[in-house]
């Protein structure tokens, strides 16, 4: 028994180190890492980075950037994002950073600013997410984090409309946190959440249609099925012209001579 407390209090001392909501360092490039200098204007076209790669890109306010990293079980992910500004600005604007999960689910973030707002005045602006621990599986209903591919997309949500499409300078940077220890998780994703990438076949040729049978003639098509509403209602019109005849043959007066 005494085993078992044990052992159960080191696994819940392990969770809160990285339990949500908790802080992690902020994420600093890997010594050595190749820089990234561009980035994707959709889930599509994202620039593939991996943790600890140092991304820098110049863009233009109010463009969609996006990235894509790999993340696997029992790690959790930071993503810290400084966007500088190249010229006064004429009103605050707010910003926003989402990631997205291989099958395009919304992750949602435990710390971190993830819509700050830069006032008139300031340079530069700071955003953040952390997310949750991966977990090696999960119900298909639950959209906890799995293995696989995650999207980051960098955007502005409000601002003046005369600073559209002023110069940014944008840093990015995605760290990973290797959780440890059990992780209570009894099951393992088959596969990671990547999207299918295989294009389709290409066609040579335009393919030849199939050949359609004919018709066979026959000169009782035109008739209607039997039992179908038609016979019935036919059946029904005659049932009542012959009670309609005989009701009237009962009821008539007899004529005199």
């Amino acid at each position: 028994m005494r085993t078992l407390i044990r052992s159960a209090a080191a696994t819940v001392a392990a969770g809160l180190a990285l339990a949500p909501g908790a802080a992690l360092a902020a994420p600093s490039p890997s010594p050595g890492a190749t820089a990234v200098a561009k980035a994707g204007t959709s889930f599509l076209t994202a620039t593939a980075i991996t943790a600890g790669q140092p991304v820098r890109v110049g863009a233009s306010t109010g463009d969609h950037l996006y990235w894509s990293f790999r993340a696997d079980a029992g790690q959790v992910h930071e993503v810290g994002v400084t966007v500088t500004f190249g010229k006064p600005r004429s009103g605050a604007s707010t910003w926003t950073v989402d990631v997205f999960d291989g099958l395009r689910r919304r992750q949602a973030c435990t710390g971190g600013a993830q819509t700050p707002t830069a006032e008139r005045s300031a340079t530069s602006v700071t955003l953040g997410c952390t997310l949750r621990r991966v977990r090696p599986w999960a119900e298909p209903w639950s959209g906890d984090p799995l293995p696989g591919a995650y999207y980051v997309r960098l955007s502005v949500t409000d601002l003046p409309e005369p600073d559209l499409g002023a110069p940014i300078d944008v840093d990015l940077v995605v760290g990973a946190v290797d959780s440890g220890g059990a992780s209570g998780d009894d099951g393992e994703l088959a596969a990671p959440l990547v999207p299918n990438t295989r294009a389709g076949t290409v066609l040579a040729a335009e393919p030849a249609p199939e050949p359609v049978a004919e018709e066979e003639t026959n000169l009782t098509g035109w008739l209607p099925e039997a039992g179908s509403r038609w016979v019935w209602t036919g059946v029904g019109g005659v049932l009542a012209a012959v009670a309609g005849v005989a009701g009237f043959a009962l009821t008539r007066r007899p004529r005199r001579r």
